[in-house]
């Protein structure tokens, strides 16, 4: 069995209000040096077998029509 993540994040042009919120408690938690935030989701997903070219193919499928919205969302696969 192997384990393949994907990363999921809005895309650099795409407002992220819930990074803002985190980054404006950074500097009220005392955190220096933090300039911006950004918010996104992580999903490891285990696959039968090896990690092969078909099986992150499979992946990277289901990452552009389950896991994220390609329209304001980018994605990376990858073999953890």
């Amino acid at each position: 069995m192997a384990r393949v993540v994907v990363d999921v994040m809005l895309k650099p042009e795409i407002l992220d209000p819930q990074g803002q919120a985190i980054a404006g408690a950074c500097e009220r938690l005392g955190f220096s040096g933090i300039r911006g935030v950004r918010q996104g989701k992580r999903f490891e997903v285990e696959v039968e077998g090896e990690a092969d070219d078909a099986a992150l193919a499979e992946v990277r499928r289901m990452a552009e029509t389950l896991l994220a919205n390609p329209v304001i969302e980018d994605f990376s696969v990858r073999v953890e």
